[in-house]
């Protein structure tokens, strides 16, 4: 009996001076990174969690694609083996498109002339695709071409060949980027007169908000008449950066980059900065768009 008391006493002793010699951990300070803490899960619950998120997810998949199978047109859901008349495909056509011009809407009305895209040096120039749809045009049209205003606050129409544009107007430069929606880029020196002094030569009509801007030779792949048409609007037309070129790289405009008059708006996006311009009509109302009737978006900012 003694001698189990005397293990027992012993057994305390060494338990005390154990913990004596550890001296206590301090707390962890806010942003001192923890250990990771361990939870324990019965394996039934984590059977039946695993089930229940699977099952879940399943269910949300087909709604998905029941649900948006209404907002797919005819085609598309056949192409997909999906039996389905989509009579209303119409109407979910114009929803669709309302939602794709929310970020128009947004761009334009945060649109400030005072915001200025970047210019470079010559040392930075890159070379310039010519992006005509599958031809060039024959130079042949050069010697006749004149630009066409109408829509004006006198109410007549103005016809200027090219002579008279740059012995009327002065010339600017800038060294800035076109950027294509098709996803490349390149950095060009343009020079011509900026479109808002043609807009102070030749004023709008009072109510223009919008100016549709023709090209009668542009071609389609197999060199059939296409005409491309833009619409631009007039805060755009009055930005400082926006030209009417006649020259590129320090030269003339060849017949690929648009001879003798194009659009350089480098705020827009490369479809907008159309070739050959023939005529300019200013328009209360938004003007129809070539790349927006055919599902571009019709703002095209960057």
């Amino acid at each position: 009996m003694k001698n189990l008391e005397n293990e027992h006493s012993e057994l305390e002793a060494a338990n005390t001076s154990s913990t004596a010699s550890v001296s206590p951990r301090k707390p962890a300070s806010f942003f001192q990174e923890r250990p990771p803490q361990v939870m324990e899960v019965a394996p039934q619950l984590l059977r039946h969690q695993t089930r229940r998120d699977v099952l879940l997810f399943g269910m949300g998949a087909i709604a998905a694609v029941a649900g948006g199978g209404f907002l797919l047109p005819q085609a598309t859901l056949e192409s997909l083996g999906i039996i389905h008349e989509n009579k209303s495909w119409r109407k979910k056509e114009w929803l669709l498109n309302r939602a794709l011009r929310i970020d128009d809407d947004v761009a334009e009305a945060l649109y400030s002339r005072n915001r200025l895209v970047p210019t470079y040096t010559k040392s930075q120039i890159t070379p310039l695709r010519n992006n005509y749809n599958g031809a060039t045009p024959d130079p042949s049209y050069i010697p006749e071409w004149h630009l066409t205003l109408e829509g004006l606050a006198s109410g007549l129409s103005v016809s200027l060949n090219i002579r008279s544009l740059l012995a009327s107007f002065r010339v600017h430069e800038q060294i800035t980027r076109l950027v294509c929606v098709e996803g490349w880029s390149a950095i060009a020196w343009w020079a011509g007169l900026r479109f808002d002094d043609l807009l102070s030569a030749y004023p709008p009509m009072s109510q223009a908000k919008w100016a549709r801007l023709e090209s009668s030779v542009n071609l389609g792949p197999w060199r059939n008449p296409d005409p491309y048409f833009v619409s631009l609007d007039l805060s755009t037309a009055r930005h400082p950066q926006t030209l009417l070129a006649t020259h590129l790289n320090g030269k003339p405009l060849t017949v690929e980059h648009g001879a003798p008059l194009r659009l350089v708006a480098p705020v827009k996006l490369g479809l907008k900065n159309i070739k050959a311009i023939t005529r300019i009509t200013y328009t209360k109302d938004e003007p129809a768009d070539y790349w927006a009737k055919r599902g571009y978006s019709r703002y095209d900012g960057i």
